[in-house]
Parts: structure tokens; sequence; C-alpha cells
């Protein structure tokens, strides 16, 4: 029988400094790349400067935020 209040889809939650990390870069990439399509696109593309997509990396520790924040600054000067 169909429950409408199942969850669908429903991936591992992220977890409190990995919520953090994300909604930071996702500003940050807002900024830096001035709309919302530009910023989705830089986050969710294989960079490979930094080895993997920023957002994951951003996700996974400071270190990685860190390093898309450098790299969202070297657009900034674009």
């Amino acid at each position: 029988m169909f429950n409408p209040f199942t969850k669908r889809g429903a991936g591992t939650a992220l977890l409190p400094d990995q919520s953090r990390r994300e909604g930071l870069v996702i500003r940050l990439a807002m900024a830096a790349c001035g709309t919302s399509a530009a910023a989705l696109a830089f986050l969710n593309t294989d960079n490979c400067a930094l080895g993997g997509r920023p957002i994951d990396l951003a996700r996974a520790s400071d270190e990685g935020l860190l390093c898309v924040e450098s790299a969202l600054t070297g657009l900034e000067r674009i």
C-alpha cells in the first residue's frame, strides 16, 4: 500500500560539520560565480586541479573546503 509519508530517496544524512561546510561552499561559489547555474556547475563538475568534485571535497573535510575556497578566490580574480 502507498504511504505518502515514507521518505523517498533518503540517502545518508550529512553530519553537522559536513552540512556546515556544504552550506559555506555553496555561498562562496554563488558569490564567486555570480549565478546559481555557474556555481552548481563549478561545484558538481570534476576538477582535475582539485582532484575531484569541489562539493565532495568541501563536504569531506576542512582542508578540502580550504582548497575549494582557494580555487574560488582564483575565479574571482579572472
